[in-house]
């Protein structure tokens, strides 16, 4: 009988909760997946969204709206992590930001409540809850550290470190609007390291190898 390659989900799922997870089949009946367009927003604030949220395909970032109209990046959810707002996921909760797409994306959804049931049977699914709102609490305290500790350069810094391939996808503003500066002021942090970083070794004088020694015939 053939065997079904597992989700990204299920990797995800198993992934946190060290190991298989039992009646996975019954919980999958529950997944949905969903395709997204650039730019595309998956929830808005305010609105509700009781689901966990698996990135399949692509980038999604999650986007807090101030009341001056400005946007700040929270976090951004790559291929394999799973997340979701922690307000929607009380009964009558509501979502606390919006999560769109950067670029086209996939997604897979699933009811939290469905992720509940089978934790109040499993004690595998219970770990995966456990392990999930660990890592969450561990990735917020890194955040506000971050924010509060580090200087809009150091953030910068660590940012492009750490994901030198989501910052190549993502537009200025977005990464502007994650290390929480401006566009403008993003620009000048990144000038301001290109001249402490110096010219290339030869550039500032045009010099060049010199070519090896002719050999000398004996005499």
């Amino acid at each position: 009988m053939a065997t079904t390659e597992p989700t990204t989900m299920q990797q995800s799922f198993e992934r946190l909760a060290g190991g298989a997870l039992p009646d996975w089949d019954g919980l999958a009946a529950r997944v949905r997946r969903r395709a997204l367009r650039s730019g595309e927003v998956l929830f808005h604030a305010g609105a509700p969204h009781p689901h966990v949220v698996c990135v399949a395909e692509g980038v999604l970032k999650m986007v807090y709206d101030t009341a001056d109209g400005k946007q700040w990046i929270k976090a951004f959810a790559e291929p394999g992590l799973s997340f979701a707002s922690l307000t929607a996921l009380r009964e009558g909760g509501r979502a606390s930001f919006s999560a769109c797409a950067v670029g086209e994306a996939a997604v897979e959804c699933v009811p939290y409540a469905a992720v509940e049931q089978f934790a109040a049977r499993h004690a595998a699914w219970q770990r995966l809850l456990a392990n999930a709102f660990r890592v969450y609490g561990e990735r917020k305290e890194q955040r506000e550290l971050e924010l509060l500790t580090l200087s809009a350069e150091e953030r910068y810094r660590r940012f492009a470190a750490e994901h030198p391939a989501l910052e190549a996808r993502l537009a200025q503003h977005e990464v502007a609007a994650y290390v929480r500066v401006t566009p403008v002021a993003l620009s000048r942090i990144k000038a301001r390291l290109r001249r402490a970083s110096g010219p290339p070794a030869g550039a500032a004088t045009g010099a060049t190898e010199a070519p090896p020694p002719r050999p000398v015939a004996p005499g």
